[in-house]
């Protein structure tokens, strides 16, 4: 079977439980679908969830969505302070 790069997952954002949150939800509002890695940690103990570091919750994307996804985590990133 022929793997197709459109096809494969690739992590788009990393950081706290609550960001993960609102940034998946932004990208689920322009139809890309989102899978949260490590989220448990981000509900259970979200003082160990810095972003990007240890126990960070990841958002999880097919390949084919990364550009549109890039600009939306961009947006949010400049956005949110």
């Amino acid at each position: 079977m022929k793997k197709d790069k459109n096809n494969d997952l690739i992590e788009i954002f990393a950081g706290s439980w609550l960001d993960a949150e609102i940034v998946s939800s932004l990208l689920n509002n322009s139809e890309i679908e989102t899978y949260l890695k490590d989220d448990l940690i981000g509900t259970i103990a979200p003082w160990q969830a810095s972003a990007g570091g240890v126990g960070a919750v990841k958002i999880i994307i097919n390949s084919k969505d990364y550009e549109t996804a890039k600009r939306i985590v961009a947006d949010y990133e400049k956005n949110k302070d």
